[in-house]
């Protein structure tokens, strides 16, 4: 910055004014200085600037699985909410794993983030790390929460779309079976399961889960071959089955089409499948994916505005707690 100074003919401190806040510096002095930028190409070291402020403009995003289409949209609506409220977002994907994960928020801590968003893996985090991170960054978590670790958390109201879905497709149809994973990667895995069980109770009809055997984040690999498997051993009991997520519908669709089984609500069909999340390819299956849509929108807006006043408040407890956005029935063709 000292050499940037010398050779456009200004201060230090007024080229370090200029990038602090762009508009505390005269409109004379920041036309030089954005020309002088175009001339020499310089650019500040963010990360050096960084160790130098108290707060920083930077807010970190960690994603356990990027390539998911789902966490892919969510991150792109946080990072553009970021921008817009003057941020410098930096988006991570721990890609499943624990140690990925432990690395990236050590990485974050050493950056001086204002805050951090973190969707955590859950049941696969390290919980004692998770916690010890959020006492020294200000952090909100989304999508999914660890139970114990004391921090803000904004996701779906699990216990207000599963019985939703229950209630549609029992009105519409023989009742569902529920298809899920035997270890499931992500808490709301669970939250979605003990919410169909409490629902089919509540409608007086006998549950019926299906596990599906698998431990990783493809999963619509693993809804493709173990549906395959669950429909040559006919272990569905009814012709009606709700997925635990969208991702696993989708396999769970192309396993039938492939073992000749029509998937549909009309009466030529042979099932119903339903998924959870209104995941950005359940309109393009087919047929097309009937599923719960998560409020993308609300919870990335809230997730931004609860990191904002934690790191605004003197008191961290201000703005803690939990928040859960209702989901919404998304009836296509497929039940």
């Amino acid at each position: 910055m000292e050499e940037f100074a010398a050779v456009s003919g200004l201060s230090r401190p007024t080229v370090s004014k200029f990038f602090h806040d762009p508009d505390s510096v005269r409109p004379s002095t920041r036309r030089r200085i954005e020309e002088a930028l175009e001339r020499f190409e310089y650019r500040p070291n963010i990360y050096a600037v960084n160790q130098n402020r108290r707060l920083t403009k930077t807010i970190g995003i960690v994603v356990p699985y990027l390539a998911d289409p789902f966490f892919a949209e969510i991150a792109r609506n946080i990072e553009a909410r970021c921008i817009d409220a003057g941020f410098s977002p930096s988006l991570f994907s721990s890609h499943g794993r624990q140690d990925q994960e432990n690395d990236i928020l050590d990485t974050l801590r050493s950056m001086k983030p204002a805050g951090v968003l973190l969707a955590p893996l859950g049941r696969r985090s390290d919980k004692r790390h998770v916690e010890r991170f959020c006492v020294d960054v200000p952090t909100v978590l989304f999508d999914a929460n660890i139970d114990g670790v004391d921090a803000a958390f904004i996701g779906s109201d699990n216990f207000q779309s599963v019985p939703m879905i229950v209630d549609y497709l029992c009105r519409t149809g023989e009742p569902p079976c529920f298809f899920e994973m035997r270890n499931p990667t992500n808490p709301n895995a669970n939250k979605r399961r003990n919410a169909y069980v409490a629902a089919m109770e509540r409608l007086g009809s006998a549950p019926h889960i299906v596990r599906a055997e698998g431990d990783s984040w493809r999963f619509e690999d693993i809804g493709y071959e173990e549906g395959r498997r669950a429909f040559a051993e006919r272990l569905f009991a009814t012709n009606t089955i709700l997925c635990s997520n969208d991702r696993l519908a989708i396999g769970l669709i192309a396993a039938a089409y492939e073992g000749g089984i029509k998937v549909g609500h009309d009466g030529a069909s042979d099932v119903r499948i339903a998924g959870h999340d209104d995941h950005p390819f359940s309109r393009f299956t087919c047929p097309s994916l009937t599923t719960v849509a998560q409020d993308y929108d609300a919870i990335a807006a809230h997730s931004l505005e609860t990191l904002l006043s934690l790191i605004g408040s003197d008191d961290a407890a201000d703005a803690r707690g939990e928040r859960l956005f209702e989901g919404r029935l998304v009836m296509r063709a497929s039940a």
